[in-house]
């Protein structure tokens, strides 16, 4: 049985969701009936939906225009967010080291099914692509730090999340084939560290390292990205990864020890 099948799924939340992720980043304002097209709802259940939304502010409605953008308010949840993880705290000054050490972009992601979601950000003036923010949401087997993360889990687990998502090519640089990804998470396992190549988009070089826990999975991921027109090739490979190999010793847990070993 799905989730959504069980007796405890509230439907209307889920409507009420869906209202809210209709506003994708690139549609800033939308009118009723757009809302009503993109959620799969009736205009009637719409309508009830964005005005109970607006009424709890995390809808604006343009009276002129009759439209309905986010507001700010839903930011709170960012920062509860924020706020309450552990990771994003204890993380923060290793980020801001890496950042001063490298003068690149430095991110903390964390896995979300298939996804890495960003939750700490620092762009740098080399930044290829500034639109990237706290919240972007990008496909693990694509990205260094979801393959970092990825890599912690074992085969079947692994199959799990790719099913989810199944892989395609986003440049011509895209690993997509399974056994493929399952070769290079055995290496990334050996070397410590997911290096990945302009394999979300052209011209992005990206070096990453797993936080894990106790039990040696990943809660997180550190990487550094560069662009390709400032990457020195094996050098800064092995100047990254180190930076990274450290800061994320330091943040992950220690080995929970088994009982044979007393």
């Amino acid at each position: 049985m799905s989730d959504a099948d069980s007796p405890l799924f509230v439907n209307a939340v889920a409507r009420a969701m869906r209202v809210l992720m209709a506003f994708d980043g690139t549609r800033r304002e939308l009118s009723l009936s757009q809302i009503a097209t993109l959620t799969d709802l009736d205009v009637s259940a719409a309508q009830r939906f964005t005005y109970t939304l607006t009424a709890l502010g995390y809808l604006r409605k343009d009276e002129a225009t009759r439209k309905y953008e986010l507001s700010p308010r839903l930011l709170e949840f960012t920062s509860h967010y924020l706020a309450s993880s552990d990771l994003v705290g204890r993380a923060a000054s290793y980020l801001q080291q890496l950042a001063i050490d490298t003068d690149e972009t430095t991110n903390l992601s964390v896995r979300d099914g298939a996804d890495v979601v960003f939750v700490q950000r620092i762009v740098s003036r080399h930044v290829l692509n500034p639109a990237f923010l706290v919240g972007t949401r990008l496909p693990a087997y694509a990205t260094a730090p979801g393959l970092a993360m990825l890599s912690t889990l074992g085969a079947d687990e692994v199959d799990a999340v790719l099913a989810e998502r199944p892989p395609v090519a986003h440049t011509r640089f895209t690993v997509t084939e399974l056994a493929a990804i399952h070769a290079r998470l055995a290496t990334i396992r050996r070397k410590g560290y997911a290096h990945t190549r302009e394999e979300y988009f052209l011209g992005d070089y990206s070096v990453a390292v797993a936080v894990t826990d106790a039990d040696g999975k990943a809660d997180g991921a550190l990487n550094v990205a560069v662009a390709k027109s400032r990457w020195k090739g094996a050098a800064d490979e092995r100047r990254i990864s180190d930076l990274l190999l450290a800061a994320a010793a330091a943040l992950s847990a220690a080995p929970r020890r088994s009982s044979a070993a007393g």
